[in-house]
């Protein structure tokens, strides 16, 4: 995988194939956006997706959740000239918080929590899978995503076509 190559089409979402599969095992998400990260063309037009169906919204503040988010969401932040708000995992934090509990990637129950005076409804992520979580945010927030429909399938299933080009490199290893 060649992290300096553009594809020639350029049509949306054509980054997500950047990222690379979980080869770690249980405990790890089963998706690495990283790669995508390394990749200026690719990190720009991932930022622009997202930012693109709040055009015309007046933004304040971008978040990000803890870890990975914090990557996208203050890369965002730079790009709109805004603040940005860690969402962290609890006990981070030494202000007053709201928290939410949540099941994480590994089926693990945690809590998240945020300051209490920082934010307004709107989720942008790489992607929202259509699981019991996703479909909440998409009904109570205005939200985005990068995810062209015809690979939601492959992001539900947790499994892209492009991991095939890892797993070969895996097995000649």
């Amino acid at each position: 995988m060649d992290l300096q190559r553009v594809s020639p089409s350029r049509e949306r979402g054509w980054y997500l194939e950047l990222m690379a599969p979980n080869v770690k095992g249980p405990g790890y998400a089963w998706l690495d956006p990283s790669r995508l990260y390394c990749h200026p063309q690719a990190f720009q037009n991932c930022m622009e997706d997202l930012v693109q169906p709040f055009q015309n919204e007046a933004i304040d503040l971008v978040a990000g959740i803890d870890a990975m988010g914090f990557i996208l969401g203050s890369a965002i932040a730079g790009f709109l000239k805004k603040g940005f708000v860690a969402i962290r995992k609890a006990g981070h934090l030494c202000v007053r918080t709201l928290s939410q509990p949540y099941r994480d990637y590994s089926a693990r129950d945690k809590l998240m929590e945020m300051r209490t005076d920082a934010i307004v409804p709107g989720v942008a992520a790489i992607c929202i899978e259509d699981s019991e979580g996703g479909r909440w945010l998409k009904r109570h927030y205005k939200w985005a995503h990068c995810v062209p429909p015809h690979l939601m399938p492959q992001f539900n299933a947790h499994h892209l076509d492009s991991f095939k080009a890892f797993e070969i490199q895996q097995s000649q290893q």
